[in-house]
């Protein structure tokens, strides 16, 4: 039993990093910022990863990020701590994501224009509950019925939630060496394949890399600096265009994450 509880965890949480590099590359850096550009065979195969992973339509993730972008913390912010309080977020992060990701004129309004769906959207990607249940299919037969389950269980719980902590402790708890309210939780970036580098992200929106200071670790730099090399991806900035200034170094914020 213990046996099964450790493989079904540390498969569970293989598939919740391999979703969340997909999600930090594909869904963040690529479409949602263009900080980052794919050879379209790589941009087919991370479509794929996103699919049976987590399901989420590419096309919507993008606009809830924007309009996240377009309104930080004010009233249209789709999830804002600083309104809502980061527990909020971080239990509801699903519904506030789906409270915009379901309104078509939205969707439409921040991602229609350069994000229309395409042939394999209508064919597969589109269709969230296939793509889950062939994720689930293949861990079944990978792992056997009672791993298998009980690692998509765990992954889903666990992408959920560190997706959540993304926007709730990643906006609320941390330094913030830029002037922005996003924050930088370090052992969350481990956690994300940096996305817990969040400050930096936001000060500079369409900069590929998320680490800006010695001793930050963006682990998917790493993966976008290999695609790079072997010509399958390039970078928009080689260095980052920042939008926010940097704090004077008495006013940043102690580290609470």
């Amino acid at each position: 039993m213990t046996r099964t509880v450790l493989v079904a965890v540390t498969v569970g949480f293989a598939v919740t990093q391999v979703a969340n590099f997909a999600t930090t590359i594909y869904l963040h850096r690529t479409l949602a910022h263009r900080a980052l550009t794919l050879h379209p065979s790589m941009a087919v195969g991370f479509r794929v990863l996103i699919w049976v992973t987590t399901g989420i339509r590419p096309r919507q993730w993008a606009a809830v990020h924007r309009k996240h972008h377009a309104f930080t913390d004010r009233p249209e912010d789709p999830h804002s701590p600083a309104r809502l309080g980061w527990v909020r977020v971080q239990l509801t992060n699903v519904m506030l994501y789906r409270r915009v990701a379901r309104d078509r004129e939205q969707v439409v309004r921040y991602a229609g224009r350069d994000l229309p769906p395409d042939r394999l959207d209508r064919l597969l990607f589109d269709h969230a509950l296939l793509g889950l249940g062939l994720g689930w299919a293949v861990l079944i037969l990978l792992c056997g019925w009672p791993i298998g389950v009980s690692a998509g269980l765990f992954h889903v719980v666990l992408y959920l939630g560190l997706s959540g902590s993304v926007n709730a402790v990643a906006h609320t708890f941390g330094p913030r060496p830029y002037d922005n309210s996003a924050t930088n939780v370090r052992w969350l970036a481990w956690m994300t394949a940096g996305e817990g580098l969040h400050n930096n992200h936001h000060a500079a929106p369409t900069s590929a890399r998320f680490a800006l200071a010695p001793g930050e670790i963006d682990l998917g730099w790493y993966p976008i600096r290999f695609l790079e090399a072997l010509g399958l991806a390039g970078v928009r900035h080689r260095q980052p265009h920042f939008v926010s200034s940097r704090h004077p170094a008495d006013r940043r914020h102690s580290d609470h994450g």
